[in-house]
């Protein structure tokens, strides 16, 4: 595959010289040219979760229908501003009431620098919690998802018993029935597809999240992730930074899982985003804990912009996302399902397990790549000829 990309960048290099010599000011990324079709072809084959389908094409640089341009055209003057503007009101309201409940108190800090105001009681907590989930719902709408539709699928008594004679032994059904009695799941697992996905949970049930370390010291956003309670995860490092967030991740799901009242924790195992037609493999970190999960399947239809955020640049998605005069989502909550002692005792088979009922729920195809090979495909697509060092990349 390394060989493959490497004559492929090398074509495209010859094939952009004479215009580079031109002095074009267009986009400087460069982009796979339809001399190289075939190739174009066997990489979305091999890279399909990651491909955009819609009609602004790969990496959001195709070439737009004039109707399209005349639609965005009259979006940048209207749409745009306003919704700009709208969604720094909300997110600057919303810092502020985190500021104001958070003066006087302390910071809930843990083990590897973690700290969040998560675990803070009273009014306070029941403030940030309440204003979060309202003001995470206006920002949807200010972005033009004004209609969300929700479905919360129920297991039949006929489909549960089916599923419990398929793997379980009496002994995990006492289990089972033990942890149905012991309350709530301790996680909620979500397919992963945008940077949407985070506003929607924080609209529905205001979890914690994962995060890299550097977002608790954004501006606005620094503050609003702690009172999210989120576990900061430093991914450029190679020491054992990765085990000790791996054990808070597994104590926070337990928590949440023992205490109604503890931060219910929203993890996305597969790691990355896709195009939302595919399900990569579930890491095990949200499935240590031997807790049950809730999963939850988010579906974004279009009919001209794709709101996942696959294989485009952040600048360009948000860019686009503000020109779309409507945009949907569409929801399906899972019954909790609790693992069997089987599952318990063995994270991958838990993870596998669940990963198989959310695809098959929602008819999304089961792929076998993962981050790695998302690098593999925007370096291709990029231009980048450095593809070894991609390849060695630590996959998060």
């Amino acid at each position: 595959m390394e060989s493959e990309l490497k004559d492929l960048n090398s074509k495209q290099l010859k094939s952009t010289a004479s215009s580079d010599d031109g002095g074009s000011a267009k986009d400087d990324r460069p982009l796979l040219k339809p001399d190289a079709a075939e190739n174009i072809q066997e990489l979305e084959k091999k890279f399909a979760p990651y491909v955009r389908n819609d009609v602004y094409g790969t990496m959001g640089r195709g070439e737009l229908p004039l109707a399209e341009k005349f639609l965005i055209g009259i979006a940048m003057v209207t749409l745009l501003p306003i919704r700009v503007v709208l969604a720094m009101t909300v997110l600057v309201i919303y810092y502020l009431i985190c500021r104001v409940c958070t003066l006087f108190s302390a910071p809930n800090r843990g083990e590897d620098e973690q700290e969040d105001y998560a675990h803070m009681g009273g009014w306070r907590r029941s403030v940030i919690v309440v204003s979060g989930r309202f003001l995470s719902r206006v920002m949807l709408s200010v972005l033009g998802f004004y209609w969300i539709t929700e479905t919360f699928r129920i297991l039949d008594v006929q489909e549960k018993s089916e599923n419990e004679a398929k793997n379980q032994s009496k002994d995990e059904d006492e289990a089972k029935d033990q942890d149905e009695e012991s309350g709530r799941p301790g996680a909620i697992i979500s397919n992963h597809v945008s940077y949407l996905d985070i506003l929607y949970h924080m609209s529905s049930s205001f979890p914690s999240f994962v995060a890299k370390r550097s977002v608790a010291k954004l501006p606005l956003v620094g503050l609003i992730s702690k009172c999210l309670g989120c576990v900061y995860v430093q991914r450029e490092s190679k020491s054992s930074d990765f085990k000790g967030v791996s054990g808070v991740v597994t104590e926070r799901v337990r928590e949440a899982h023992r205490d109604k009242s503890a931060p219910m924790m929203m993890l996305f195992p597969e790691g990355t985003t896709t195009n939302g037609d595919y399900l990569l493999p579930f890491k095990t970190g949200a499935f240590l804990a031997r807790a049950p999960v809730l999963p939850v399947i988010l579906r974004y239809p279009y009919q001209r912009f794709s709101p996942a955020w696959d294989s485009i640049s952040g600048a360009r998605h948000v860019f686009f996302l503000l020109c779309q005069f409507v945009n949907h989502i569409e929801v399906t909550s899972l019954p909790v399902y609790h693992p069997s002692q089987q599952e318990k005792d063995d994270p991958k088979l838990y993870a596998e397990n669940v990963r198989r009922l959310m695809a098959s729920e929602r008819n999304l195809t089961v792929s076998d790549i993962g981050l790695a090979e998302k690098r593999i495909y925007h370096a291709a697509l990029n231009g980048n000829n450095s593809l070894p060092s991609v390849l060695h990349q630590k996959d998060d």
